[in-house]
């Protein structure tokens, strides 16, 4: 798909998911190419909600640049009623692979943080299995060699590379990872969460989005969790 073509349904996705965004709530704000299109229409919510909470410094510094002042620390506050992001991959079973921004620490402690968590994509993220994307892992640079070491264990072909140029937020390494069996997110995210060193993986599984929002040619596609078997029949 054509760039001009993809940035449009993200854009027509973004401008959808305005409407779920009520008075008084305390709204949070993902990271991405698909997520600065939401950022880029915030005058038409930022003085409807309470507070902002970004995902990532360059979440905050692109609504600082659109005037937005209500954004609070995760910390300062007890709730947050929405969250708001999108995904590098969705399958069918509402699991996702996110971090090709490098934030995916800081996006899923806020999607667990969150009451409500919408997910919003154009319909080329959709797979029906998980082998384009690289797994992103954020890992202590003091831990490279034995994260190395520990991924060969699950796979003797696995290819990792570090990411270059690249420091998360929080002082870490981003390790891209390929050849990783993702058949079952939910045991591959465990086992990584257990290896000491790793902060986070990119993979979503154990908290997915409540509400899926798939931009496609013909509209937006609107599909909740417990609907999952409509997001295998949809003809994207």
């Amino acid at each position: 798909m054509k760039k001009k073509i993809q940035n449009k349904l993200k854009k027509n996705v973004a401008l959808n998911v305005i409407k779920y965004i009520k008075k008084n709530m305390f709204l949070g704000i993902g990271t991405g190419s698909t997520i600065n299109f939401l950022i880029n229409e915030v005058n038409s919510y930022k003085n409807l909600v309470k507070g902002i909470v970004s995902s990532s410094k360059m979440t905050t510094n692109l609504l600082k640049r659109n005037n937005v002042n209500n954004i609070y620390k995760i910390n300062k506050i007890d709730r947050i009623n929405l969250y708001i992001d999108s995904a590098d991959e969705v399958n069918f079973n509402f699991d996702m692979i996110k971090g090709g921004g490098g934030a995916l620490t800081r996006e899923k402690i806020v999607s667990h943080y969150s009451d409500y968590f919408i997910c919003i994509v154009d319909s080329t993220k959709i797979v029906k299995k998980f082998n384009k994307f690289p797994l992103p892992i954020e890992i202590l640079p003091f831990a490279l060699n034995y994260i190395k070491k520990e991924l060969i264990k699950i796979n003797k072909n696995i290819l990792f590379s570090v990411r270059k140029n690249f420091i998360t937020d929080n002082g870490n390494l981003i390790l891209d990872v390929k050849n990783l069996d993702l058949s079952n997110p939910k045991y591959i995210e465990k086992k990584l969460n257990n290896l000491p060193g790793i902060v986070s993986s990119g993979i979503f599984s154990i908290r997915k989005p409540d509400l899926l929002l798939i931009s496609t040619f013909d509209g937006i596609k609107k599909i909740k969790i417990k609907n999952k078997n409509t997001l295998k029949s949809l003809k994207l």
